[in-house]
């Protein structure tokens, strides 16, 4: 036993919750962000606005053309296993193996290619991480082996994994439509809360396919958890903090939580509030990407996510244009509503003396 954990010391092997569930899955959500988010931003703006080099085919592969957009939700599996095996401590080999082995788990995954590739790359890469450097025809031993084992795993498994993931985000979304007050309390703050911890909200999204109104939903909480601590934390942090929180991430926040969990209080409560009034009141779906529906006000990507999906269902013919009610709801939802809620339900906190000046400074 002992030398199975200096062996798995000496390849950098641990099994934890936080290498897997945190690690893993954050440079998951870097990944597909890098190529199915830009790549679907690339498009929307090439389609908005004309702009011809976005809206020009530049390479055309088996009878399907690609925009530069299109080139880059295509490299959505390879960039996700990459990312995998970086934040694992891949040796190079292994992590440019990784190419092959996340095409293959994203094409054999189908519409839940994210967790297909999150388990499959997370397999490769570390039986990958067994054999590096083991022999002295290294650079055969180890791609043979990674890139086998990932591709044998996607052709088992791939399949069963994609499907499962669809038929959860199913199950979510079909239980978000027939309650919609409920279920948008459940996922705006559960959705909310990943996005507040170290853990990817939008990897989550993604890998379970959430759109319609439990997208919407997800949007919500996660616009409640970013400008919500970027407004109410604004004495503290002044103009840096509500950028960096506003537009970037209310993770930010994770080391102060952790000090005093109470000043998640404010947040958590304001998307139990927005999140039934996105999906009961404003009817408010984000049928863009899935990976929108976890970014919350991150670059305005989830906003952009509802945009695009505004634009598939006119194009779809599903619906007939954008009324002002649609954009009444985002902006509500998503800016005004959390920056005013959230610093007032903290006041009520303040007042109880769970929080104090200075919980919420950022260091």
């Amino acid at each position: 036993m002992e030398k199975v954990k200096g062996f798995l010391k000496k390849k950098d092997i641990v099994f934890s919750v936080k290498r897997y569930g945190i690690d893993a899955l954050g440079a998951m959500a870097q990944g597909l962000f890098c190529t199915l988010l830009i790549g679907t931003i690339l498009n929307t703006l090439g389609n908005q606005f004309g702009v011809p080099f976005l809206k020009a085919v530049v390479a055309t592969v088996n009878g399907t053309d690609y925009t530069v957009g299109g080139l880059a939700s295509a490299m959505a599996g390879p960039a996700m296993a990459v990312a995998i095996g970086y934040a694992l401590k891949a040796p190079q080999l292994v992590l440019f193996s990784l190419i092959t082995v996340g095409f293959a788990a994203n094409a054999l995954g189908g519409a839940g290619g994210p967790l297909a590739v999150y388990f499959i790359a997370v397999i490769a890469t570390e039986l990958g991480k067994v054999v590096s450097k083991e022999t002295k025809i290294d650079i055969l031993v180890t791609p043979l082996v990674t890139i086998g084992s990932g591709v044998a795993v996607s052709a088992l498994l791939a399949p069963t994994l994609g499907a499962i993931a669809m038929k959860v985000g199913d199950l979510i979304m079909l239980a978000t439509n027939l309650q919609p007050f409920w279920m948008g309390i459940a996922v705006s703050v559960l959705v909310g809360v990943a996005l507040t911890l170290p853990i990817s909200s939008a990897a989550i999204c993604a890998a379970f396919g959430l759109t319609g109104l439990a997208g919407g939903a997800a949007v919500a909480g996660c616009c409640a958890q970013m400008v919500g601590f970027a407004v109410m934390s604004f004495r503290e942090n002044k103009w840096g903090g509500l950028v960096s929180q506003g537009i970037g991430t209310s993770m930010l926040q994770m080391g102060n939580i952790i000090k005093n969990p109470r000043i998640w209080i404010a947040p958590i409560v304001t998307s139990a509030i927005t999140g039934p009034l996105a999906t009961c009141l404003f009817k408010l779906q984000m049928n863009g990407t899935p990976v929108s529906s976890g970014m919350g006000t991150c670059g305005l990507v989830g906003q952009i996510g509802v945009y695009t999906g505004w634009m598939n269902d006119i194009e779809a013919g599903s619906k007939t244009a954008v009324t002002a009610m649609d954009w009444v709801g985002l902006i509500l939802i998503s800016f005004v509503l959390p920056a005013v809620l959230c610093p007032l339900i903290n006041m009520v906190v303040r007042k109880l003396g769970w929080v104090k000046d200075g919980d919420m400074t950022l260091s």
